[in-house]
């Protein structure tokens, strides 16, 4: 039986962005790179759902680090579309991650023997519990995956679109708070969900001049059942931080942040 929703205002609360914090300089905006189109990255780093788990794309900084299990992936794959519009190439050192930037240069040691190789994010994946991080049959046969299947590993971000930074650099950029950041999307206040598109109109029309340099859109989503839901966002946040204290800081019962 098809289930029925009220016309009133929906709110739903979803796991907020993640943001890493620190003294460093301002983070960059998108732009594209011989890799990756600006207009894909913003695409790629959109909240995404599989296997009934919402994954939010997130910041990162060279020299962050992040520890789990590694796979591989090859043969099955080759020759398909990544996420970020490329053609798989299991020969190259590439891989993927469930929310760090695509064409994020990382280091990929194998905490088990010891090896290492560099590659850069292109894909989304791997969606398997545990797993952080799905290298290509090259870069997983380069620190023993193609005998070992997984490992334990650690995940160290060592630069940006090709570019990557040395171990003293990354060493001496932490000591002094420089690190290299990417932003990649805008942030948002989410204030309200309708399955009408006139009620998303009211409460844009109620916000739109409230807010100063905020400004209300309406985002039309579809829930599982195919059918049409008008979310009205406020947008114009420079930071997650940003956008956090100004839900905090206003009667804006059941809302949450978003990121465009």
């Amino acid at each position: 039986m098809k289930r029925l929703v009220s016309p009133i205002l929906l709110i739903a609360v979803l796991g907020t962005c993640t943001l890493f914090t620190g003294c460093g300089p301002e983070p960059k905006e998108a732009k594209a790179t011989k890799y990756t189109s600006a207009a894909r990255h913003k695409a790629t780093m959109r909240s995404y759902k599989v296997l009934g788990k919402r994954y939010h794309p997130t910041y990162v900084e060279v020299g962050q680090v992040m520890n789990g299990i590694s796979s591989w992936y090859g043969p099955n794959f080759h020759g398909k579309q990544t996420s970020n519009g490329e053609v798989y190439d299991m020969h190259a050192r590439t891989a993927a991650h469930k929310t760090w930037p695509m064409d994020t240069m990382v280091k990929v040691k194998n905490l088990q023997n010891g090896k290492s190789t560099i590659v850069r994010i292109n894909d989304r994946g791997p969606f398997v519990r545990g797993r952080i991080i799905d290298c290509s049959y090259k870069a997983g046969k380069e620190i023993g995956l193609d005998r070992m299947g997984i490992a334990k590993v650690s995940v160290e971000v060592v630069g940006f679109a090709g570019k990557i930074q040395s171990d003293a650099t990354i060493a001496r950029n932490k000591r002094e708070h420089t690190q290299e950041r990417v932003v990649l999307s805008n942030f948002g206040v989410q204030v309200g969900a309708f399955r009408r598109h006139a009620g998303a109109q009211t409460y844009q029309r109620k916000y739109t001049g409230v807010y100063g340099n905020y400004k209300p859109v309406i985002k039309r989503f579809s829930d599982v059942d195919g059918a049409a839901l008008y979310r009205v966002w406020l947008m114009g946040f420079g930071s997650e931080q940003e956008a956090r204290d100004f839900k905090d800081n206003n009667d804006l019962a059941g809302a949450f942040i978003v990121r465009n």
